[in-house]
């Protein structure tokens, strides 16, 4: 089966524990009143007319999609968990300074803890996801978590950046006889401004 789609992925709004800097992986705490306004803004903004929009099924992301999704003509919102951020295992509800104190040098190390899902866990559920997207051949936006991102973003080469909320990236997603499925960044620059 030949197909390719260009698949835009953007992280979701500002969550209440993005406001207090903790790490959330698979918790799900709501969008703030700045992360409403952010996805708000998002909807008016984006140019794009997309056939299908996907999120996680996170609340964050959910509801993030679904503002988004009120500003396009027909479109609704399918969940999907396997969209989810990666589980942050004993991270999850933490500060960056709280992680320093119980597990000194382990952010810069890259040591993560157990039950800390690593990128190639979180590619092996995602990436069947994503392409079953792809073969619809329909313009797709899906509304997921920076950890997803980067995760499809390393496992591409493509510069380890960050991403803020409703920042996001460019996929096409494809596959084809010759090259088998494949993912190539289109454009690492989709931030939506929303300030």
């Amino acid at each position: 089966m030949t197909y390719s789609s260009n698949v835009l992925i953007l992280r979701h709004g500002e969550s209440e524990w993005n406001a207090l800097g903790k790490w959330q992986g698979q918790a799900n705490p709501p969008l703030t009143i700045k992360g409403k306004k952010q996805a708000e803004i998002a909807g008016n903004n984006l140019i794009d007319t997309f056939d299908l929009i996907a999120a996680s099924d996170l609340e964050r992301a959910t509801e993030t999609a679904r503002i988004i999704a009120s500003h396009q003509p027909n479109t609704n919102v399918s969940l999907h968990s396997e969209l989810r951020e990666r589980d942050a295992g004993p991270w999850e509800g933490l500060t960056r300074n709280e992680i320093e104190l119980k597990y000194p040098g382990a952010i810069s190390k890259r040591l993560w803890p157990n039950g800390y899902e690593h990128d190639e866990t979180v590619l092996q559920r995602v990436l069947p996801i994503l392409h079953h997207f792809a073969s619809l051949n329909e313009k797709i936006l899906v509304v997921a978590h920076g950890g997803l991102i980067r995760a499809l973003d390393r496992s591409i080469g493509a510069p380890d950046l960050p991403i803020p909320n409703l920042g996001g990236r460019w996929y096409q997603i494809g596959a084809s006889i010759t090259y088998g499925a494949q993912i190539n960044l289109v454009s690492a620059n989709a931030e939506i401004n929303v300030e």
